[in-house]
């Protein structure tokens, strides 16, 4: 990883759907480069995060429980909202459609909201968890596509919006990468080898992978970055 030491000391981090996959990645990059983190999720998690990163269970698609854990925090420099649920096949019932948009589009909403005036006061970062499904849909998930397609449009215009607050909102976009959500495709070689035959390097991605990403967007090198959708993708997009 090519980043200055201490990139990001004295920084108060949170990450939602930190406590596995690409969530828990980006936790312990930030944490590995200085930043004091919290972790949010449904549960404490898998053991995936490194010691010394704070948890706190909340659920971010509950008004109440988000209250709750922002009367925890009194600062903040970067918010990472990486929450998201995929119900595959079943988001064609609209009551799991609609739970899937509630966690991964008005939950990124929620936190973004709920951490404007922190964010304000530091002059601080948002990165939102984008998707292949911000570009294009998936049949058996409209759900997941419709909450990433909308992830992507309200990463543009929230970076309209805050930028008078001094905030850079930016969001990245994961491809094809090996998490417990794409475990069931990465178990089935009739799935999982068109995938990965399109994919131009030829693999599943990292969570390392989208964190060192994430990670770039928050420091000093993106400070004239707002409103970008960064694909990270191994060239799955461009196939």
């Amino acid at each position: 990883m090519t980043f200055q030491e201490n990139l990001f000391s004295g920084k108060h981090a949170l990450v939602t759907g930190a406590t596995q996959g690409i969530g828990a990645g980006v936790a312990n990059c930030l944490a590995s480069l200085g930043a004091r983190v919290t972790a949010v999720g449904l549960d404490a998690g898998d053991g995936s995060l490194a010691p010394g990163i704070r948890v706190v269970v909340a659920d971010i698609s509950d008004e109440a429980s988000t209250r709750n854990l922002f009367e925890q925090i009194d600062s903040l420099d970067i918010l990472v909202n990486c929450a998201g649920i995929i119900r595959r096949g079943a988001e064609h019932r609209v009551d799991v459609f609609e739970k899937v948009l509630a966690v991964n589009l008005t939950g990124t909403m929620r936190l973004c909201s709920a951490s404007r005036a922190l964010l304000k006061a530091s002059h601080g970062v948002i990165v939102n968890m984008a998707s292949m499904l911000s570009f294009f849909g998936g049949a058996r998930v409209p759900g997941y596509a419709a909450s990433k397609g909308g992830v992507a449009q309200l990463t543009k215009s929230l970076a309209l919006a805050y930028a008078e607050d001094g905030i850079r909102v930016n969001a990245v976009a994961p491809g094809w990468i090996a998490t417990p959500l794409t475990q069931p495709l990465q178990d089935d070689p009739v799935r999982s080898e068109p995938i990965l035959s399109r994919t131009p390097l030829g693999r599943w991605g990292t969570p390392e992978d989208v964190a060192g990403c994430v990670a770039f967007l928050c420091a000093p090198a993106a400070a004239f970055m707002t409103g970008v959708i960064l694909p990270v993708d191994g060239g799955y997009l461009v196939a």
